[in-house]
């Protein structure tokens, strides 16, 4: 660190030789400065009164800044002071630009401001320059335990840079707490509370510098969203709909060893320290829908009040983030839509907030989109700052072409940023029925279909060949049913006769079982005559060449089968008139009914064939 300050020293000296001459006409008379270290950025305060000593008169200002903070630099305004400076009553921020003076070291980043009139000779004006800086306080040491405090080092000059001579100046660090452990002391420096004091020091030439190095506690969030989406949707059916999507780390001192969740718990503030646990988001007032939400899904450590002036929304991650640690989640919300659309000189426009409405985090970069209505047109966008700006187009419920999206990026994003920014574009109200047209066009298309369909004769001509052919095989089908139907009686028919041989063996009634065959032959003659007809219409018809020849070895195989059990029936009962031993009775009738059991089998074999044709 000695070296870096050495460094620095010789080369505002080297800067003071050589630009010292070209910018001696204008003198500060009085600086006051003062740098605010209570939050992870940095902000300082410089109020200065700027006098004209020399011949002509000036409109413009120099603010030099080193390039080791420029890089940092994250916001930058300049004002005309409201107190007893010559110029009174102007508003709003002055015009400032880069530049790069001619014959000045690469070391510096130059800003210039322009005045609202020229500074004539002896005149003077007040200024206030307002500046945040991010990243530029340095985690010393840079890891810590959980156990751990978080302390920071901050680095600067106690003498304002400066391309003027300065009369008397003086500069005030605050800090987040009283606690500091250690501070350049130079010549009239005093501590008073949560405050280190510089100063006044007198007649300084320009580029004066010497370095302070202030080490400091402060456990406040570092929270750092590396990227940002938000995505502002304008329905104008009366709402406007926010999603934040954030992706987060804690850019403090790295965490090391392990994590205790049990010391967390029972002492967070000791234990945990340098971790934060929650943030606080400012949305507007009268928002509604609120919703926080992670890949997850729904987190419901979350609080939500408000008044009339604001909404707060208290989020806390699913666990405490320490240095090093990140979190990805989504919050999203609703608002009304007449609080932040307005008409003006025949256009609609857009008023809301560019920013992030939680003040503890820095962006490094933040992307917002505006989706616009379908059919907007002539869009244009104000803003109070340099932004990049693209477009696309995003499809949604019931579009047609697709919705026109403004996308503004910027990077370093501070909450000075969170100021309100417009929108302007043209959209024509009766654009607000197309899509409720679609829907009840659509339904009553739909109604009238279901009313043609269901009145309309789809059915086939009867005078087509298909339409014969199908009404043929749907009489071979009713045919065919009532074929199985006439064989599966059968078949009940010839159960019956083997049961009246199971009932001869039993009782012996040999009259009972002659008595049971002539029924069953009344009835097998009768169906006989029933297949007849349907076995002459098969025959005929060309639709049941495929099922034919089954349908005919089935009625062989059952009169073969027939035959087989009037045989087995009449030597049964043969046996038994001439009282035969059941030993001989089955060894007479052993033959035959293999030949019925294998019969059987065939004839339900063909009965599924012909089930699946």
């Amino acid at each position: 660190m000695r070296e870096i300050r050495f460094d620095l020293l010789l080369l505002f000296i080297a800067f003071y030789v050589l630009l010292a001459p070209v910018l001696s006409d204008l003198v500060i008379s009085k600086l006051d400065r003062r740098v605010d270290l209570s939050s992870q950025m940095v902000r300082t305060t410089t109020s200065l009164k700027v006098e004209n000593n020399g011949v002509g008169t000036v409109s413009e200002i120099l603010l030099p800044f080193p390039d080791h903070q420029a890089k940092d630099l994250a916001f930058l305004m300049v004002t005309i002071s409201e107190g007893k400076g010559k110029i009174k009553g102007v508003s709003g921020s002055l015009p400032i630009r880069v530049v790069k003076p001619e014959e000045t070291p690469p070391a510096l980043s130059w800003y210039l401001v322009s005045l609202p009139k020229e500074l004539g000779k002896g005149e003077s004006i007040s200024l206030d320059v307002k500046a945040v800086f991010t990243h530029i306080l340095r985690p010393f040491p840079e890891k810590i335990t959980q156990a751990d405090i978080q302390l920071l080092a901050f680095q600067d000059s106690a003498y304002y840079l400066s391309p003027y001579a300065v009369k008397v100046q003086t500069l005030t660090v605050k800090l987040p707490e009283p606690k500091v452990e250690s501070y350049t002391k130079l010549e009239n420096t005093k501590v008073s509370g949560s405050e280190i004091k510089y100063g006044p020091y007198e007649n300084l030439p320009s580029f004066s510098y010497t370095p302070i190095v202030v080490h400091f506690v402060n456990n406040k969030p570092f929270a750092v969203a590396r990227e940002l989406v938000r995505e502002i949707e304008i329905s104008h059916w009366g709402n406007v709909q926010v999603t934040e999507s954030y992706n987060i780390h804690h850019a403090g001192a790295l965490i090391t060893g392990e994590f205790s969740r049990l010391d967390y718990q029972a002492r967070p503030h000791v234990r945990g320290a340098s971790a934060f646990r929650n943030l606080v988001a400012k949305l507007p007032p009268r928002a509604h829908s609120v919703y926080y939400r992670d890949e997850i899904g729904n987190i419901s450590t979350s609080n939500l009040w408000g008044d009339s002036a604001k909404t707060l929304l208290e989020i806390e991650p699913r666990y405490p983030m320490f240095g090093g640690w990140r979190t990805s989640f989504t919050i999203g919300y609703g608002l009304p839509l007449q609080d932040f659309l307005f008409q003006s000189e025949g256009k609609r426009y857009l008023n809301i907030s560019f920013g992030c409405p939680m003040d503890e985090v820095v962006i490094e970069k933040l992307v917002v989109k505006i989706v616009l209505p379908e059919g907007s047109k002539d869009i244009s966008v104000s803003v109070p700052f340099p932004v990049n700006q693209l477009e696309e187009t995003k499809f949604s419920h019931l579009d047609m072409v697709g919705r026109p999206v403004i996308v503004l990026e910027k990077s370093n994003v501070v909450p000075e940023h969170n100021q309100y920014f417009q929108v302007y574009y043209k959209f024509n109200s009766l654009s607000l029925l197309w899509e409720p047209l679609m829907l009840i066009s659509g339904f009553f298309f739909l109604f009238v279909t279901c009313i043609v369909y269901m009145h309309a004769d789809l059915t086939i001509s009867k005078s087509s060949a298909s339409y014969m052919a199908k009404l043929q095989w749907d009489e071979v089908q009713t045919a065919i049913q009532q074929f199985q139907n006439i064989m599966n009686r059968c078949m009940t028919v010839h159960d019956k006769i083997e049961a009246s041989l199971r009932d001869l063996s039993r009782t012996g009634d040999v009259q009972a079982c002659k008595a049971a065959r002539k029924a069953a032959d009344s009835l097998l003659k009768e169906l006989s005559k029933e297949l007849k007809p349907l076995l002459s219409f098969l025959q005929s018809s060309p639709q049941a060449v495929q099922i034919l020849p089954k349908v005919e070895e089935l009625v062989a195989k059952e009169k073969e089968l027939q035959e087989k059990l009037m045989l087995k029936h009449s030597t049964v009962v043969d046996c038994y008139e001439k009282k035969l031993g059941g030993r001989e009775t089955e060894n007479r009738v052993a033959s035959v009914q293999q030949k019925i059991t294998l019969l059987r089998q065939e004839a339900e074999d063909l009965f599924e064939i012909i089930d699946e044709i």
